[in-house]
């Protein structure tokens, strides 16, 4: 589903503002990609903002795609956030616990969550921005919140700048391989391989210094 979408993207770049706004870019459907992929952490949603970015660099209403390109994946991903942190908080405060909560457990390791908790207790909900920004480090710091039993109001104010600093930041990516290329699927292809090693960069550091 999601390399289709990507595919689309570029396929569909030099087409007319108005085509490519309801065609290509999908304004709706690129909000709900990147809510879900809030929820299940298969969905590239880096490479999909990027994407949609490099698109709309391409079309004449230059100033107006990309902001709502940064607006719809800023909203997005502080919709899934706020949905995902509901249902782990809704395990904290029950019994049995949820499969969400187990699924958050599940993909940090006690290692990152002690570091998180302590960043947490140093920096409160400000530890959420920069949680975003590194791959592999929004879990950490969201359990942690949980954990802690931090109000859902508490973890909004922290949640949406780091959003809004998520979505500038893969919107730049996407500008960036926009303008370097005169063929809009050129610039998807760089915009997505750099999305991509900026993912997988933190692991294979990891893996470096273990060795």
């Amino acid at each position: 589903m999601v390399p289709s979408a990507l595919l689309q993207l570029a396929e569909t770049a030099g087409q007319t503002p108005s085509e490519s706004t309801q065609q290509a870019v999908g304004y709706p459907t690129l909000f709900v990609l990147v809510a879900l992929g809030a929820l299940v952490p298969v969905i590239p949603t880096g490479a999909l903002v990027s994407t949609a970015a490099v698109v709309a660099f391409h079309q004449d209403a230059l100033a107006f795609g990309l902001l709502l390109v940064f607006g719809v994946s800023a909203l997005a991903a502080f919709a899934g956030d706020l949905a995902l942190y509901w249902l782990g908080r809704r395990g904290v405060r029950s019994r049995n616990g949820s499969r969400w909560l187990e699924a958050l457990r599940r993909r940090a390791t006690p290692e990152r969550l002690a570091q998180a908790q302590r960043k947490l207790d140093e920096h409160g909900v400000l530890v959420l921005v920069v949680s975003r920004l590194l791959p592999g480090g929004r879990i950490p710091v969201m359990l942690a919140c949980l954990l802690a039993e931090l109000p859902l109001r508490r973890f909004a104010r922290g949640d949406a700048p780091a959003c809004l600093a998520w979505a500038a930041t893969y919107g730049l990516i996407g500008i960036l391989g926009g303008s370097l290329f005169s063929d809009p699927w050129k610039g998807v292809v760089l915009a997505v391989a750099l999305t991509l090693a900026v993912s997988a960069a933190p692991s294979l550091w990891r893996r470096a210094r273990h060795r």
